[in-house]
């Protein structure tokens, strides 16, 4: 029996696995659609990032939630997003099934509905079916419905809530982080200028490039005035042999000439040449390396939202 939803209405699945299929009519002036999920916690948000099943992240890493091609049917085009609910962790309560359009906003999507069905039957009628339809016609992504735990069991409801910020509006709310470069005009840009790609997290190096030197170190009790404590620079006169560079009297010789022991040399003795610091010692440079470019960063890390 297939249960036609009404927004807020919601319906007990038996199905110990779903298969959520996302319609709608495509023609000229329609925008792409794409469906997605969100894993939920027991706070109403994802518990990492790993948690949001989209078109760059089409498979969860338990494999339990994933997304499948899209396919052109009679009706119209399909995207689809299977969840084995039985075998989800117990720490899932929530699995949002959304919709997202690229280039247009939801107001000129034709018949978009969701038809959930028996993941575990090849053939027959969807479970529930509930007719999408935008609020305001500004939504660029919407949550058609979700998979909720009551109990030991699953519920669908129908929900047809929209965004108008699209996709990253819609992450964001859920807690995905997103690290959004701006362009000059305000638009969304990637590492290469590309508008559009947006990475979940922010390099931490990237986000260090161009500060300022940390401050002086503290003084801590029993330390000289000017000396660094373990681990940092100390003074010549301070520092311990191994491991750090010597002055070129000191300096051992293995496996190279010495450089000249001071005093005076014994009358027999030829004078040594004055030769490079030993093995295992840093070697003085010809010139300073030229300093890094202040404005170089690494491209921002973990998924995009670049559609493919």
């Amino acid at each position: 029996m297939t249960h036609a939803m009404v927004k807020g209405s919601n319906v007990p699945l038996n199905a110990m696995a779903v298969r959520a299929v996302l319609r709608w009519t495509p023609g000229a002036g329609v925008p792409d659609v794409d469906a997605s999920a969100l894993l939920l916690g027991p706070e109403g948000r994802v518990r990492s990032d790993e948690d949001f099943v989209f078109y760059n992240q089409p498979r969860h890493p338990s494999g339990l939630v994933r997304r499948l091609p899209k396919k052109q049917v009679p009706e119209g085009l399909t995207d689809t997003v299977e969840a084995d609910l039985a075998a989800l962790d117990p720490s899932v309560d929530q699995v949002v099934l959304a919709a997202s359009s690229d280039g247009a906003s939801f107001q000129h999507v034709h018949d978009l509905r969701v038809l959930l069905y028996d993941a575990g039957q090849a053939d027959g009628d969807p479970l529930a079916v509930f007719d999408v339809r935008p609020e305001t016609g500004e939504e660029t992504a919407i949550i058609c419905g979700e998979l909720y735990r009551r109990g030991n069991h699953w519920k669908f409801r129908a929900v047809g809530q929209g965004y108008p910020t699209g996709l990253i509006g819609l992450a964001t709310a859920f807690g995905i982080s997103v690290d959004e470069t701006e362009g000059a005009d305000g638009s969304a840009q990637g590492p290469d200028g590309s508008e559009g790609e947006t990475a979940l997290i922010p390099s931490p190096l990237a986000a260090n490039a161009g500060q300022a030197p940390p401050a002086q170190q503290p003084q801590f009790p029993g330390q000289q005035q000017g000396q660094s404590g373990y681990g940092y620079p100390q003074p010549a006169a301070a520092r311990p042999a191994y491991g750090y560079p010597q002055p070129a009297a000191a300096q051992s010789g293995y496996g190279y000439p010495h450089a000249p022991a001071p005093g005076p040399q014994p009358p027999s003795a030829p004078p040594l040449p004055q030769v490079a610091p030993a093995y295992g010692y840093p070697q003085p440079a010809a010139a300073a390396a030229p300093a890094p470019d202040p404005n170089f960063r690494l491209p921002p890390m973990g998924p995009q939202f670049v559609r493919p």
